[in-house]
């Protein structure tokens, strides 16, 4: 998209120090990099024409977005006396400029580039020899940093501890060299850490959940599940504390994926299959339904209750007031699918699995025509979903939009963010109860309130659950035969990555329902509960079945979920888990204040396992 009048150059640092034509002008450019943040670039623009310029940019992020005034550029004063001004511009994605001639708002030149934090740029732009023919040339003064080396040299520590730790845990297994350590030491307290769990947790009767019930029988009890639920909530922990303030660590602005957006729809899948091992086992034990059927709304009501006064986020802004305050969030939503999916499993479960039949024609679909009304009840729930979303009127919006409104679709929309999901929270729970900040300012400028954990939404975060309780029926039937178990993890991952092909058209913004964690869309819990069972498969076969892994450290917060998550959240702003930092503008410095913080609740989790404390509501 470049003016037929218009030539673009690219010039690196020494192209721009070889250009003779513009030594004149060697004090453009080269400012300090005063007043930069992060995720920033300095940026000046020197303007050769007799008219002043508009400077507008748009992130390549942003689907079909209008374009954002970046500032003006004066015309020179006289020959070889240039306008000039400076801005900082995104370096988080590709950017595209825009520059027009003012004021008849004429487009001059158009460039898109990917700008490096905290790099020194220069755009020039010149009439050539034929004064119709218009030069843009944007020139590296100096080269940005490299803000992903953090990440890098992370990633190497935490392997090399990783290696350090197995090799030692190997190595003190050796009679040998156990006897030298022991009569070096002296002691029995060397003698126990030597024997201790921190690489092979035990197993014996230990909660299954903190929101379920201990099983009947703690002994055959599946390892790779806590480890599963662990990964999710140690990267959950993570990317709440800042995760370095990468923006891949954040939350997606509207359609695709980001690390931040896998985790909670893991934790609400493993949850739903927790919900099949714990209610099976508690039937075999001799529970009636109807008491476990109270517990179940008892422990709903209490992770809701929890939510909404302890860990509400608009404790920020001071002493919580009914005025404002938020009623959805992550353990509401946690609550109502706890609350949906382990009563249909009440209604539906079976507590003797060993009597089943397993020679009828029908067999190898036991783990799923067993409990076929629940499944009728979630694919109506499934229904409703599409109805709301889809033919549902919203005042001055399209029906069946599923935008972020803002400057997206052109500004057409702007009071439409989320369609009808942002339509029913703002009837049913009032403007000023929902989130305030969605993640669609960053990239699009929305205004309107929107919450990710909205209430329609909340039906497929029903349907992630029960598709972890499918994987939990599978492990219930076929737990003796690891080959079945993981055929069929398989299989479901296979299915649900192709339903998430066909919704998406394998595109970001262009499907029939692209993947949007802030709709938590269908599309993105087929992708994500895709990503879960090969995920599963992954944790299971190495844990359970070759036992290559024990599952450390991930298995102790796994262990204690509900603590670490609601903990973290109280105690985030206290020391240790946050102190004042030298450079706040420096990803390296919140890289490594957040993954000590998240570290430390991984050490908490451990010394609450090795003292037998877990919290279970």
């Amino acid at each position: 998209m470049i003016h037929p009048l218009v030539r673009i150059t690219f010039l690196p640092t020494s192209a721009r120090r070889q250009d003779t034509g513009k030594r004149k002008y060697a004090d453009f450019g080269h400012s300090k990099h005063v007043g930069l943040k992060m995720d920033e670039a300095l940026l000046t623009v020197i303007n050769e024409l007799e008219t002043k310029i508009l400077v507008f940019w748009r992130s390549e992020r942003c689907y079909q977005c209008l374009y954002q005034l970046l500032g003006v550029v004066p015309a020179g004063s006289s020959p070889g006396q240039p306008g000039s001004a400076d801005f900082s511009v995104s370096t988080q994605h590709e950017i595209t400029l825009q520059l027009n001639s003012a004021p008849e708002a004429q487009e001059i030149c158009k460039v898109q580039f990917h700008f490096g934090e905290h790099g020194n740029y220069s755009l020039w732009m010149k009439n050539l020899n034929n004064v119709s023919l218009t030069n843009c040339s944007l020139v590296t003064n100096s080269e940005p940093v490299n803000s992903n080396m953090p990440i890098l040299v992370a990633f190497f520590v935490f392997v090399g501890l990783a290696l350090i730790f197995a090799v030692g845990c190997r190595v003190l297994r050796f009679g040998v060299v156990r006897g030298f350590v022991l009569r070096i030491s002296g002691t029995m307290e060397t003698e126990r850490l030597i024997n201790s769990e921190l690489g092979s947790p035990r197993t014996d009767g230990l909660v299954t959940d903190n929101i379920l019930p201990s099983p009947a029988n703690a002994n055959r009890r599946l390892r790779s599940l806590d480890t599963f639920r662990g990964i999710s909530l140690v990267i959950m922990v993570f990317v709440n504390y800042g995760g370095g303030r990468y923006w891949f660590f954040r939350h997606s602005s509207w359609n695709g994926l980001t690390v931040a957006d896998l985790v909670f729809p893991w934790f609400v899948f493993i949850m739903g299959t927790s919900i099949a091992l714990s209610i099976n086992s508690m039937l075999r034990g001799g529970a009636s339904r109807s008491s476990l059927l109270k517990k179940v709304i008892w422990r709903s009501a209490q992770l809701f209750l929890i939510g909404v006064f302890i860990i509400n986020p608009n404790y920020c802004l001071g002493p919580l007031s009914i005025d404002n305050l938020r009623i959805p969030g992550v353990l509401q939503r946690l609550a109502w699918s706890y609350l949906v999916v382990a009563s249909l499993d009440l209604l539906v479960a079976r507590g003797h699995l060993d009597i089943l039949t397993t020679d009828a024609w029908w067999s190898p679909g036991l783990d799923i025509i067993l409990y076929w009304p629940a499944w009728v009840c979630v694919l109506l729930m499934e229904i409703v979903w599409l109805c709301l979303t889809f033919l549902l009127p919203v005042p001055d919006c399209p029906t069946g939009y599923l935008g972020p409104g803002g400057i997206g679709d052109m500004g057409l929309h702007a009071n439409c963010t989320g369609g009808a999901a942002g339509y029913i929270d703002r009837r049913l729970l009032g403007e000023q109860h929902i989130y305030q900040s969605p993640s669609s300012k960053v990239i699009y400028a929305t205004k309107m309130p929107f919450d990710p954990e909205g209430v329609l939404g909340s039906i497929n975060s029903v349907l992630m659950a029960f598709l972890g309780l499918q994987a939990g029926k599978i492990l219930l039937h076929y737990r003796d035969v690891p080959t079945s178990v993981i055929s069929r993890f398989l299989i479901w991952g296979l299915l649900l990555g192709a339903i998430s092909a066909v919704l998406t058209e394998c595109s970001t913004d262009k499907g029939f329902i692209p993947v949007n964690k802030n709709l938590w869309s269908l599309s993105y819990v087929t992708t994500l509960a895709c990503f879960a069972f090969v995920l599963l498969v992954l944790v299971y076969y190495t844990i359970d079945v070759k036992k290559w892994w024990s599952g450390a450290p991930f298995y102790y917060p796994g262990m204690n979920s509900i603590l670490v998550y609601v903990g973290h959240e109280v105690f985030e702003d206290y020391f240790p888990f946050r102190w004042h930092m030298a450079n706040s503008q420096s990803h390296a410095e919140h890289l490594i204040q957040n993954i000590l913080a998240t570290s430390l609740w991984v050490v908490i989790s451990y010394i609450l396992y090795r003292k037998r404390i877990f919290w279970k509501i």
